[in-house]
């Protein structure tokens, strides 16, 4: 788990994102769940919709450039080669840059959505980067992308652990599941989402105190059940029709939750 997750960017209200850039970043964020050796798909729309680089360089970011900010990230990845990984990238994925007449450039598709594309597979990066790989690096995956605020991303790291688990181990990956689903409604500021879902997770949750123990670890998650609980019983006391500030300030205003690995 990357230190910076207690400065995350994403505890915050979020825009909801086009289909369009949520399938993208779908698919970078999946291929690199399934294979840490994908992990290299994160890095290159970190660059390349990077604000400062696209000032820098409006008509594009020329290759050797690209490479050259791309060989550090690589390298921590375990990847020396950063001409061969673009290629590689732009073979699987050519919907990540156009060329320009001044070399390469967001697609076209990312529209104004650069920055914040840029900034979510940094930050998916960042969750990633560090984790021990082996049979634990699914669950280690979910853990330190609900630790880095990456709620929705969370989902999808747990969702095919509990597809394959039984019993009462599904019944709590699930209550993670939800647990982390009503934080991404948090984000979207969506009131009756993450409320159903954290009453959920809780009920799901509460028999085993919020430790979740697996195959690949416990996931140590009773911090992150109380402030949970504090927050539904605030919710429950609001009616849809408060505004936005009485509903979602004591909400954010309480500690941000993450769960332990042990």
């Amino acid at each position: 788990m990357s230190g910076n997750c207690n400065r995350t960017p994403f505890w915050e209200r979020q825009p909801r994102l086009p289909v369009a850039i949520q399938r993208f970043l779908k698919e970078g964020l999946e291929a690199a769940l399934l294979d840490p050796e994908a992990r290299q798909a994160l890095v290159w729309p970190t660059i390349l919709g990077a604000p400062v680089l696209r000032s820098a360089h409006p008509h594009g970011l020329p290759e050797a450039e690209l490479l050259n900010h791309a060989a550090r990230m690589l390298a921590a990845l375990g990847q020396h080669d950063p001409s061969a990984a673009w290629k590689a990238q732009m073979a699987r994925w050519p919907d990540t840059a156009d060329l320009g007449p001044g070399g390469w450039r967001p697609a076209a598709s990312w529209g104004a959505w650069g920055p914040l594309v840029s900034l979510r597979c940094g930050w998916q990066l960042a969750a990633l980067t560090p984790l021990p790989l082996g049979p634990r690096y699914p669950l280690a995956c979910g853990v330190s992308l609900f630790n880095h605020g990456l709620y929705h991303e969370c989902h999808d790291a747990l969702e095919p652990l509990w597809a394959v688990a039984e019993a009462d181990l599904k019944n709590r990956l699930q209550g993670l599941i939800l647990l982390a689903g009503g934080y991404h409604h948090l984000q979207l500021h969506n009131f009756v989402g993450l409320l159903s879902l954290w009453e959920e997770a809780l009920a799901r949750l509460g028999a085993c105190g919020g430790r979740v123990a697996t195959p690949w670890g416990e996931v140590r998650a009773e911090t992150a059940l109380d402030l949970t609980a504090r927050r539904l019983d605030h919710g429950k006391r609001m009616t849809v029709d408060a505004d936005d500030e009485a509903i979602f300030g004591p909400l954010w205003a309480l500690d941000r939750p993450t769960w332990e690995l042990a």
